[in-house]
Protein backbone atom coordinates (compact mmCIF):
# COMPACT_ATOMS: atom_id res chain seq x y z
CA UNK A 1 0.00 0.00 0.00
CA UNK A 2 1.44 3.21 -1.62
CA UNK A 3 1.32 6.22 1.12
CA UNK A 4 -0.99 8.17 -1.20
CA UNK A 5 -3.33 5.16 -1.01
CA UNK A 6 -2.84 4.48 2.58
CA UNK A 7 -4.46 7.70 3.10
CA UNK A 8 -7.16 7.31 0.80
CA UNK A 9 -8.04 3.99 2.02
CA UNK A 10 -9.39 5.76 5.23
CA UNK A 11 -11.56 8.08 3.16
CA UNK A 12 -13.60 5.01 3.12
CA UNK A 13 -16.03 5.91 6.51
CA UNK A 14 -16.71 2.44 6.85
CA UNK A 15 -13.41 1.67 8.31
CA UNK A 16 -13.93 4.22 10.99
CA UNK A 17 -16.95 2.69 11.71
CA UNK A 18 -15.51 -0.92 12.14
CA UNK A 19 -13.06 1.12 14.71
CA UNK A 20 -15.61 3.23 16.61
CA UNK A 21 -17.74 -0.13 17.20
CA UNK A 22 -14.57 -1.74 19.03
CA UNK A 23 -16.20 -1.65 22.47
CA UNK A 24 -12.41 -2.55 23.81
CA UNK A 25 -10.73 -0.13 21.71
CA UNK A 26 -13.13 2.86 22.78
CA UNK A 27 -13.22 1.70 26.21
CA UNK A 28 -9.66 1.50 26.96
CA UNK A 29 -8.73 4.94 25.55
CA UNK A 30 -11.78 6.72 26.88
CA UNK A 31 -10.62 5.54 30.64
CA UNK A 32 -7.69 5.89 30.06
CA UNK A 33 -7.78 9.52 29.35
CA UNK A 34 -11.15 10.64 32.05
CA UNK A 35 -9.59 8.36 34.74
CA UNK A 36 -6.63 10.82 34.31
CA UNK A 37 -8.45 13.87 34.00
CA UNK A 38 -5.66 15.63 36.33
CA UNK A 39 -3.31 15.26 33.33
CA UNK A 40 -5.13 16.80 30.42
CA UNK A 41 -7.00 19.80 32.33
CA UNK A 42 -5.33 23.03 30.72
CA UNK A 43 -2.84 21.00 28.65
CA UNK A 44 -2.12 21.03 25.23
CA UNK A 45 -2.58 17.89 23.30
CA UNK A 46 -1.99 16.28 20.04
CA UNK A 47 -3.84 13.69 18.49
CA UNK A 48 -2.44 11.79 15.53
CA UNK A 49 -4.49 10.67 12.91
CA UNK A 50 -7.40 11.95 14.84
CA UNK A 51 -9.27 10.15 11.90
CA UNK A 52 -13.16 11.47 13.21
CA UNK A 53 -12.02 13.11 16.21
CA UNK A 54 -13.31 10.44 18.34
CA UNK A 55 -10.13 11.06 20.74
CA UNK A 56 -9.73 14.59 20.32
CA UNK A 57 -13.22 14.42 21.65
CA UNK A 58 -12.40 12.54 24.74
CA UNK A 59 -9.37 14.98 25.08
CA UNK A 60 -11.14 17.90 25.14
CA UNK A 61 -14.02 16.45 27.84
CA UNK A 62 -11.02 15.69 30.13
CA UNK A 63 -9.96 19.44 30.17
CA UNK A 64 -7.57 19.89 27.51
CA UNK A 65 -6.75 23.39 26.91
CA UNK A 66 -5.98 23.21 22.54
CA UNK A 67 -6.37 19.58 20.74
CA UNK A 68 -4.30 19.97 17.91
CA UNK A 69 -6.93 17.24 15.41
CA UNK A 70 -4.02 15.97 12.91
CA UNK A 71 -5.23 13.97 9.92
CA UNK A 72 -4.09 13.82 6.30
CA UNK A 73 -7.19 12.21 4.95
CA UNK A 74 -10.65 13.90 3.60
CA UNK A 75 -12.25 12.59 6.82
CA UNK A 76 -11.12 15.80 8.73
CA UNK A 77 -14.14 17.31 7.85
CA UNK A 78 -15.73 14.66 9.69
CA UNK A 79 -13.59 15.61 12.69
CA UNK A 80 -14.41 19.34 12.29
CA UNK A 81 -18.61 18.38 12.58
CA UNK A 82 -17.84 16.54 15.62
CA UNK A 83 -16.27 19.02 17.27
CA UNK A 84 -18.96 21.52 16.35
CA UNK A 85 -21.42 18.91 17.48
CA UNK A 86 -19.63 18.52 20.85
CA UNK A 87 -19.48 22.15 21.82
CA UNK A 88 -15.56 21.47 21.54
CA UNK A 89 -14.67 24.37 18.24
CA UNK A 90 -13.09 26.13 20.53
CA UNK A 91 -10.73 23.61 21.53
CA UNK A 92 -10.54 20.95 18.84
CA UNK A 93 -7.87 22.46 16.16
CA UNK A 94 -8.62 20.26 13.30
CA UNK A 95 -5.23 19.94 11.03
CA UNK A 96 -5.84 18.50 7.65
CA UNK A 97 -2.32 17.24 6.33
CA UNK A 98 0.53 14.79 7.14
CA UNK A 99 2.09 15.15 11.25
CA UNK A 100 5.23 14.96 9.56
CA UNK A 101 4.67 18.05 6.86
CA UNK A 102 2.73 20.48 9.24
CA UNK A 103 3.67 23.24 11.72
CA UNK A 104 2.05 23.87 15.13
CA UNK A 105 2.38 27.25 17.21
CA UNK A 106 3.74 25.40 20.42
CA UNK A 107 5.21 22.55 21.79
CA UNK A 108 2.27 19.90 23.52
CA UNK A 109 1.97 18.30 26.97
CA UNK A 110 0.58 14.90 25.37
CA UNK A 111 0.59 13.17 22.18
CA UNK A 112 -2.50 11.02 21.85
CA UNK A 113 -2.91 8.12 19.00
CA UNK A 114 -4.56 5.02 17.78
CA UNK A 115 -1.17 4.21 15.49
CA UNK A 116 -1.62 -0.03 15.95
CA UNK A 117 -2.39 -2.06 13.36
CA UNK A 118 -3.01 -5.81 12.56
CA UNK A 119 -0.12 -7.44 14.87
CA UNK A 120 0.67 -3.97 16.13
CA UNK A 121 2.88 -2.87 13.14
CA UNK A 122 1.53 -3.62 9.93
CA UNK A 123 0.55 0.42 8.19
CA UNK A 124 3.81 1.77 10.02
CA UNK A 125 2.08 4.51 11.72
CA UNK A 126 3.96 4.39 14.60
CA UNK A 127 6.77 6.14 12.01
CA UNK A 128 4.48 9.11 12.23
CA UNK A 129 4.15 8.72 16.27
CA UNK A 130 7.88 8.69 16.93
CA UNK A 131 8.22 11.82 14.34
CA UNK A 132 5.67 13.82 16.04
CA UNK A 133 7.06 13.12 19.35
CA UNK A 134 10.95 14.19 17.94
CA UNK A 135 9.08 17.55 16.68
CA UNK A 136 6.25 18.41 19.02
CA UNK A 137 6.32 16.65 22.69
CA UNK A 138 7.85 18.48 25.33
CA UNK A 139 10.69 16.94 26.60
CA UNK A 140 8.37 15.68 30.28
CA UNK A 141 5.27 14.96 28.15
CA UNK A 142 3.26 11.65 27.74
CA UNK A 143 1.99 9.55 25.33
CA UNK A 144 -1.23 7.59 25.50
CA UNK A 145 -0.33 4.69 24.73
CA UNK A 146 3.26 4.87 26.49
CA UNK A 147 4.26 1.38 25.78
CA UNK A 148 3.40 -1.69 23.59
CA UNK A 149 4.00 -5.34 23.14
CA UNK A 150 3.80 -8.22 20.43
CA UNK A 151 3.31 -11.73 21.21
CA UNK A 152 3.58 -14.91 19.66
CA UNK A 153 2.94 -18.68 20.07
CA UNK A 154 2.37 -21.69 18.12
CA UNK A 155 -1.22 -22.73 17.29
CA UNK A 156 -4.03 -24.90 15.46
CA UNK A 157 -6.11 -23.04 12.84
CA UNK A 158 -9.42 -25.20 12.33
CA UNK A 159 -10.91 -22.67 9.84
CA UNK A 160 -8.49 -23.95 6.96
CA UNK A 161 -8.02 -27.43 8.23
CA UNK A 162 -10.59 -29.01 10.83
CA UNK A 163 -13.72 -27.49 9.49
CA UNK A 164 -13.30 -28.29 6.09
CA UNK A 165 -13.31 -32.23 7.01
CA UNK A 166 -16.76 -32.44 7.17
CA UNK A 167 -19.32 -29.81 6.09
CA UNK A 168 -22.57 -30.90 6.51
CA UNK A 169 -21.07 -34.77 5.75
CA UNK A 170 -19.53 -33.29 2.56
CA UNK A 171 -15.28 -33.49 2.80
CA UNK A 172 -14.06 -30.96 1.31
CA UNK A 173 -10.03 -31.16 1.80
CA UNK A 174 -9.37 -30.05 -1.19
CA UNK A 175 -10.72 -26.77 -1.45
CA UNK A 176 -8.86 -26.30 2.22
CA UNK A 177 -5.57 -27.25 0.36
CA UNK A 178 -6.44 -24.47 -1.25
CA UNK A 179 -7.19 -22.27 1.25
CA UNK A 180 -3.76 -22.70 2.91
CA UNK A 181 -1.85 -22.32 -0.13
CA UNK A 182 -3.62 -18.75 -0.41
CA UNK A 183 -3.15 -17.96 3.09
CA UNK A 184 0.81 -19.12 3.30
CA UNK A 185 1.12 -15.90 0.53
CA UNK A 186 -0.40 -13.28 3.51
CA UNK A 187 -0.81 -13.21 7.22
CA UNK A 188 -3.95 -14.35 8.29
CA UNK A 189 -6.27 -12.01 10.18
CA UNK A 190 -8.67 -14.01 12.35
CA UNK A 191 -10.22 -14.61 15.36
CA UNK A 192 -8.18 -17.50 17.45
CA UNK A 193 -9.78 -18.81 20.50
CA UNK A 194 -7.97 -19.25 23.27
CA UNK A 195 -8.06 -23.25 23.37
CA UNK A 196 -6.34 -22.90 20.28
CA UNK A 197 -3.08 -21.69 21.46
CA UNK A 198 -0.64 -24.93 22.16
CA UNK A 199 2.07 -23.19 24.57
CA UNK A 200 2.22 -19.77 26.96
CA UNK A 201 2.94 -16.76 24.58
CA UNK A 202 6.73 -15.58 23.92
CA UNK A 203 7.41 -11.94 24.09
CA UNK A 204 8.71 -10.88 20.45
CA UNK A 205 9.29 -6.99 21.33
CA UNK A 206 8.05 -4.55 23.78
CA UNK A 207 8.13 -0.98 22.91
CA UNK A 208 9.06 1.99 24.95
CA UNK A 209 7.27 4.63 22.75
CA UNK A 210 9.05 7.21 25.15
CA UNK A 211 12.01 6.12 23.86
CA UNK A 212 11.85 4.07 20.94
CA UNK A 213 13.32 4.82 17.77
CA UNK A 214 11.95 4.48 13.61
CA UNK A 215 15.24 2.55 13.07
CA UNK A 216 14.19 0.10 15.95
CA UNK A 217 11.02 -1.23 13.92
CA UNK A 218 12.58 -1.56 10.53
CA UNK A 219 13.68 -4.92 11.45
CA UNK A 220 12.61 -7.29 14.74
CA UNK A 221 13.81 -10.79 15.19
CA UNK A 222 13.61 -13.56 17.69
CA UNK A 223 14.04 -17.07 18.63
CA UNK A 224 11.83 -19.01 20.69
CA UNK A 225 11.71 -22.96 21.82
CA UNK A 226 8.00 -22.94 22.84
CA UNK A 227 6.61 -26.11 24.81
CA UNK A 228 3.53 -27.29 23.94
CA UNK A 229 0.79 -27.23 26.89
CA UNK A 230 -1.70 -29.72 25.18
CA UNK A 231 -1.84 -31.89 22.70
CA UNK A 232 -2.97 -30.68 19.43
CA UNK A 233 -1.89 -29.55 16.26
CA UNK A 234 0.83 -27.42 15.10
CA UNK A 235 -0.56 -25.24 11.95
CA UNK A 236 0.69 -21.91 12.42
CA UNK A 237 2.21 -18.96 14.78
CA UNK A 238 -0.38 -16.32 16.12
CA UNK A 239 0.51 -13.34 16.54
CA UNK A 240 -1.16 -10.31 19.26
CA UNK A 241 -0.29 -7.30 21.16
CA UNK A 242 -1.04 -4.92 24.28
CA UNK A 243 -0.87 -1.56 24.80
CA UNK A 244 -0.43 -0.10 28.07
CA UNK A 245 -1.61 3.69 29.07
CA UNK A 246 0.19 6.52 31.54
CA UNK A 247 -1.80 6.12 35.28
CA UNK A 248 -1.24 8.89 38.14
CA UNK A 249 -3.45 7.12 40.85
CA UNK A 250 -5.65 4.43 38.62
CA UNK A 251 -4.82 0.80 37.96
CA UNK A 252 -2.77 1.46 34.13
CA UNK A 253 -5.35 0.90 31.59
CA UNK A 254 -4.33 -2.06 29.12
CA UNK A 255 -5.96 -2.57 25.56
CA UNK A 256 -5.75 -6.41 24.72
CA UNK A 257 -5.96 -8.64 21.69
CA UNK A 258 -5.19 -11.65 22.81
CA UNK A 259 -7.24 -14.63 22.33
CA UNK A 260 -8.39 -14.92 25.89
CA UNK A 261 -9.93 -10.74 25.74
CA UNK A 262 -12.96 -9.50 24.14
CA UNK A 263 -12.52 -9.82 20.31
CA UNK A 264 -11.31 -5.81 18.80
CA UNK A 265 -11.15 -4.83 15.35
CA UNK A 266 -7.51 -6.10 15.25
CA UNK A 267 -8.52 -9.92 15.68
CA UNK A 268 -5.03 -11.78 15.93
CA UNK A 269 -2.89 -12.43 13.57
CA UNK A 270 -1.86 -15.65 11.80
CA UNK A 271 1.00 -16.92 9.95
CA UNK A 272 -0.02 -20.44 8.29
CA UNK A 273 2.81 -23.21 8.29
CA UNK A 274 3.52 -24.78 4.93
CA UNK A 275 3.06 -28.32 7.34
CA UNK A 276 0.15 -29.93 9.64
CA UNK A 277 2.59 -31.12 12.94
CA UNK A 278 0.86 -33.06 15.87
CA UNK A 279 2.05 -32.29 19.09
CA UNK A 280 1.52 -33.52 22.87
CA UNK A 281 2.20 -32.40 25.92
CA UNK A 282 5.61 -31.53 26.01
CA UNK A 283 6.25 -31.24 23.07
CA UNK A 284 9.17 -28.44 22.09
CA UNK A 285 8.56 -26.48 19.02
CA UNK A 286 11.36 -24.02 17.72
CA UNK A 287 10.87 -21.27 15.36
CA UNK A 288 13.03 -18.41 14.10
CA UNK A 289 10.54 -15.36 13.39
CA UNK A 290 10.82 -11.98 11.74
CA UNK A 291 9.28 -8.56 10.63
CA UNK A 292 10.90 -6.38 8.29
CA UNK A 293 9.88 -3.08 6.74
CA UNK A 294 9.68 -3.68 3.03
CA UNK A 295 12.11 -1.34 1.79
CA UNK A 296 9.77 -0.24 -0.97
CA UNK A 297 7.28 0.96 1.05
CA UNK A 298 7.37 1.63 5.45
CA UNK A 299 4.06 0.61 5.88
CA UNK A 300 4.54 -3.02 4.60
CA UNK A 301 6.39 -5.48 6.77
CA UNK A 302 7.55 -8.55 5.68
CA UNK A 303 7.05 -11.48 7.85
CA UNK A 304 8.50 -14.43 7.65
CA UNK A 305 8.65 -17.95 10.01
CA UNK A 306 10.93 -20.79 9.91
CA UNK A 307 10.33 -23.78 11.71
CA UNK A 308 13.39 -25.36 13.59
CA UNK A 309 14.58 -28.59 14.78
CA UNK A 310 14.64 -28.86 18.55
CA UNK A 311 17.33 -31.22 18.50
CA UNK A 312 19.23 -28.22 16.87
CA UNK A 313 18.86 -24.87 19.00
CA UNK A 314 19.62 -24.15 22.44
CA UNK A 315 16.71 -23.99 24.74
CA UNK A 316 16.30 -21.77 27.70
CA UNK A 317 18.11 -22.86 30.51
CA UNK A 318 15.52 -23.98 32.58
CA UNK A 319 13.11 -26.02 29.56
CA UNK A 320 9.60 -27.98 30.54
CA UNK A 321 10.30 -30.00 26.92
CA UNK A 322 10.00 -33.63 27.44
CA UNK A 323 13.49 -33.67 25.38
CA UNK A 324 15.77 -35.67 27.84
CA UNK A 325 18.35 -33.00 27.71
CA UNK A 326 15.87 -30.80 28.97
CA UNK A 327 14.74 -33.70 31.67
CA UNK A 328 18.60 -33.87 32.71
CA UNK A 329 19.11 -29.92 33.82
CA UNK A 330 15.62 -30.10 35.24
CA UNK A 331 17.11 -33.14 37.55
CA UNK A 332 20.11 -31.10 37.92
CA UNK A 333 18.42 -27.76 38.97
CA UNK A 334 16.05 -29.81 41.25
CA UNK A 335 18.79 -31.48 43.27
CA UNK A 336 20.17 -28.17 43.41
CA UNK A 337 17.30 -26.75 44.84
CA UNK A 338 16.73 -29.32 47.55
CA UNK A 339 20.29 -29.78 48.69
CA UNK A 340 21.87 -26.38 48.40
CA UNK A 341 19.00 -24.11 48.85
CA UNK A 342 17.48 -26.52 51.12
CA UNK A 343 20.66 -26.17 53.56
CA UNK A 344 20.67 -22.28 53.05
CA UNK A 345 17.29 -22.48 54.44
CA UNK A 346 17.97 -24.65 57.09
CA UNK A 347 20.82 -22.36 58.34
CA UNK A 348 18.63 -19.34 58.22
CA UNK A 349 16.21 -21.18 60.55
CA UNK A 350 18.45 -22.12 62.46
CA UNK A 351 20.87 -18.66 62.64
CA UNK A 352 16.79 -17.27 63.24
CA UNK A 353 16.56 -19.69 66.53
CA UNK A 354 20.23 -18.84 67.72
CA UNK A 355 19.43 -15.20 67.49
CA UNK A 356 16.54 -15.57 69.02
CA UNK A 357 18.60 -17.60 72.01
CA UNK A 358 20.71 -14.85 72.19
CA UNK A 359 18.27 -12.31 72.23
CA UNK A 360 16.39 -13.54 75.10
CA UNK A 361 19.77 -14.39 77.15
CA UNK A 362 20.80 -10.23 76.32
CA UNK A 363 16.59 -9.97 77.57
CA UNK A 364 17.15 -11.97 80.92
CA UNK A 365 20.75 -10.23 81.89
CA UNK A 366 18.88 -6.98 81.24
CA UNK A 367 15.97 -7.66 83.73
CA UNK A 368 18.93 -9.62 86.22
CA UNK A 369 21.05 -6.51 86.32
CA UNK A 370 17.87 -4.14 86.86
CA UNK A 371 17.08 -6.55 89.71
CA UNK A 372 20.34 -6.47 91.21
CA UNK A 373 20.29 -2.30 90.87
CA UNK A 374 16.86 -2.70 92.50
CA UNK A 375 18.65 -4.80 95.61
CA UNK A 376 21.26 -2.09 95.91
CA UNK A 377 18.77 0.64 96.27
CA UNK A 378 16.74 -0.55 98.92
CA UNK A 379 19.77 -1.68 100.75
CA UNK A 380 21.08 1.88 100.61
CA UNK A 381 18.33 3.14 101.55
CA UNK A 382 18.06 0.90 104.86
CA UNK A 383 21.43 1.82 105.68
CA UNK A 384 20.57 5.67 105.72
CA UNK A 385 17.93 4.59 108.29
Amino acid sequence: METGDYFESYEDIGIHKLMLEDAPRNKAYRESIHDNKELFKDKVVLDVGAGTGFLSVLCAQAGAKTVYAVEASNVYTIAEELAAENNFSSVIKVVNGRVEDIELPEKVDIIVSEWMGFYLLHEGMLNSVIEARDRFLKPDGLLFPESATLYSAPCSIPSLYGYWQDVQGVSMNCLASKLREQASKKPVTEIVASDDLLSDAEVVVWLDLREVTCDDIKSIEMRHVAVANKEGRYQGICLWFTCTFPSVQTEPVTLSTEPEELPTHWKQTVIVLPTDVPVELGTPIAYDLSLKQSPENCRRYIIEVTMLDPEEVEHPEYCLCHMTKCILVRAMFEKYDKEYVGDAERDKEKGDDEKEDEESTEKENAMNLEEEKENCEVDNDGGED
